[in-house]
């Protein structure tokens, strides 16, 4: 799957993996395998072997294979390799911008955006991703929500394996209570996206912030094939931009933000490459939008 960096420039992402991916979701005998590879078992057996000590045997493959740049992260004293998966970025490798009009990316990651339909009194507030038709009632099992988010914008944020794994909060603001809901571990790789509705049908976890300068933002944290846990630190609370949120154990896995109507302009690059179906590769506490005022 290809997309694009903040210069214009195409991307790729690793070809085998992708193969994988379609032979298991658009052949006959992957989807036969494929019930076990989604069930919550499989990714709870993996996460427990990559937190043991002989999986940090694992790690020196795993930089070499994804190109990590050594010089971004903290990379020595890991236990495991879950340890080694969730580190650290080093002093200064990302500058979060804090100017409060200005909307960040949560995380490094490939970023589309999405407009949520109105539609039949705001009941449900339709969008579609990769030809897969969701509704914000579907995603988030709340009617509410899909009524204060009708009309605005949804964010996804796709993180690959290479991305850092940590997350962190896009303004200043009180946070509520985590709401998860229960799922599969379907892989959100696009290749799969086209054929299930994957965001609807994962584990997810959902909080919402009452932000100083976005409105109301519900972030969404969806976990995928492999992927161990979502960690989320806080319950309800008064947070800060660029405070660190979670992280995710190991494996692909999403994070999806939904602002209401009329509160963010994302920059123009980014929005281009969306109406294309194209992902724009962003960084953690990279500026990605602003607000709109009013």
């Amino acid at each position: 799957m290809k997309y694009k960096d903040r210069q214009g420039n195409f991307l790729q992402d690793d070809e085998t993996q992708e193969k994988i991916i379609r032979f298991l979701y658009g052949t006959y005998p992957g989807q036969k395998i494929l019930p076990s590879l989604t069930h919550k078992r499989l990714s709870k057996c993996v996460g427990g072997f990559l937190s043991t000590k002989v999986s940090a045997l694992l790690i020196p493959y795993f930089v070499k294979r994804n190109n990590i740049n050594p010089r971004d992260f903290e990379m020595s004293g890991h236990k495991s390799f879950n340890d080694f998966f969730t580190r650290r970025l080093a002093p200064g490798a990302r500058e979060v911008d804090m100017r409060p009009e200005v909307l960040i990316s949560p995380c490094d990651s490939k970023l589309m955006v999405y407009p949520i339909e109105e539609s039949q009194g705001h009941r449900r507030s339709r969008f579609t991703i990769k030809g897969i038709q969701y509704n914000m009632e579907g995603l988030t099992q709340s009617m509410k929500l899909a009524e204060v988010f009708a009309g605005g914008k949804l964010l996804v944020f796709r993180l690959a394996v290479d991305d850092y794994h940590r997350y962190c909060y896009v303004d200043n603001g009180d946070k509520s209570q985590n709401y998860r809901i229960r799922g599969a571990f379907h892989t959100v790789n696009p290749a799969a996206c086209e054929k299930v509705a994957v965001y609807k049908e994962n584990e997810r976890v959902i909080s919402i912030l009452k932000s100083e300068n976005f409105g109301i933002v519900m972030m969404m944290e969806v976990g995928a094939m492999m992927v161990g846990r979502i960690i989320n630190y806080d319950g309800p609370t008064y947070v800060k931009k660029g405070m660190e949120k979670g992280m995710f154990r190991f494996g692909g896995s999403t994070i999806i933000l939904a602002f209401q109507k009329g509160m963010v302009e994302l920059d123009r690059d980014i929005m281009l490459n969306s109406q294309q179906g194209i992902e724009t590769k962003v960084s953690y506490g990279e500026k990605i939008g602003r607000r709109v005022y009013r």
